[in-house]
């Protein structure tokens, strides 16, 4: 019990750690591809440590809430990468690795980002918040729907369940699961904040998404946002391997495949940052009010696979 107990913190502790390098390793792919100097791989870690080490300047009309906002939403999103499975699939927080749980731990961060935003009042905070949740209210459906094929095929909406199937069972093709990958790729760029949903390095406020949620932060608050925004992306691409890429995560009790669940894991993020990188690089952002079209597409390829599971599958 003291060993899965460690390899969970140990687990955790690797998220929370290597997220901002896999945010470091996109920036600097996606500088390489555009014929520019990379940033250091660990700019990331440089940008926190000066945020930490800044004071906070709060607004007049702040309230409690505002100052709460930065720490629940870093402790949902370490919540979030401790249950999926990234090493080992049998681990004491199983039982909670739930894919709707997840998809609520999500939601529950959004809700103290979105309450943040308008806490102060101001316009590019109370503009950013009610467009996330416009983007919130597309991309949750079909992403719920993403789990429920996996679920379908696996006979049960825990992670570790799923993994096991997909993994160490018997080797099958399953059409739907194409369908949900796209869905699922598309689902997470909207979530993240990334091209084509949103621009994480823009700086105009009117096409702002999620930049336009933390204008008013500073120092250690704001510090806590940008990991916990590394930590999504990071928990979404082990979200992504864990369902439809899950070869070389360790089988319950084969403690001797952690070296080599390390190392895949390691493979496939550097091979996904890389990926993400070339798709933001050969897309421009779109319009707002293409959203709904882009994120209605992935829930129609979501609904689709579910659908081809029906017809083919079952």
């Amino acid at each position: 019990m003291e060993s899965g107990i460690a390899l969970q913190l140990a687990q955790t502790l690797l998220a929370v750690l290597a997220a901002p390098l896999l945010m470091g390793w996109v920036n600097a792919c996606r500088a390489w591809l555009s014929n520019r100097s990379a940033p250091s791989l660990l700019m990331p870690y440089r940008q926190l440590r000066r945020l930490f080490h800044k004071d906070v300047v709060l607004a007049n009309q702040a309230s409690p809430l505002f100052r709460l906002a930065p720490y629940a939403i870093f402790a949902c999103m370490v919540l979030a990468a401790g249950i999926v499975p990234t090493l080992m699939n049998d681990l004491p927080f199983s039982p909670a690795a739930d894919a709707i749980a997840l998809v609520g731990l999500f939601a529950m961060a959004r809700m103290f980002q979105t309450l943040a935003a308008m806490d102060v009042g101001t316009a590019f905070g109370t503009l950013g918040a009610r467009r996330e949740m416009f983007v919130a209210f597309l991309a949750e459906p079909a992403l719920l729907m993403v789990f429920f094929t996996a679920s379908l095929i696996a006979r049960s909406t825990a992670l570790p369940t799923i993994v096991d199937v997909f993994a160490h069972q018997r080797f099958a093709i399953y059409p739907s699961l194409a369908f949900a990958a796209v869905a699922f790729w598309m689902v997470s760029t909207a979530e993240n904040a990334r091209i084509p949903v949103d621009n994480p390095t823009t700086h105009l406020e009117l096409t702002m998404i999620h930049e336009a949620m933390i204008l008013e932060y500073s120092g250690r608050h704001l510090a806590l946002i940008e990991w916990a925004v590394a930590l999504k992306l990071f928990t979404y691409s082990a979200l992504g391997i864990a369902l439809f890429l899950p070869w070389g995560i360790a089988p319950v009790g084969d403690w001797t495949g952690l070296p080599l669940a390390l190392a895949a894991l390691t493979l496939k993020l550097a091979m996904g940052g890389f990926t993400l990188a070339v798709l933001e690089t050969l897309n421009a952002k779109m319009r707002l009010f293409r959203v709904p079209e882009f994120l209605g597409t992935a829930f129609l390829l979501a609904v689709l696979g579910m659908l081809v599971h029906f017809l083919l599958e079952v």
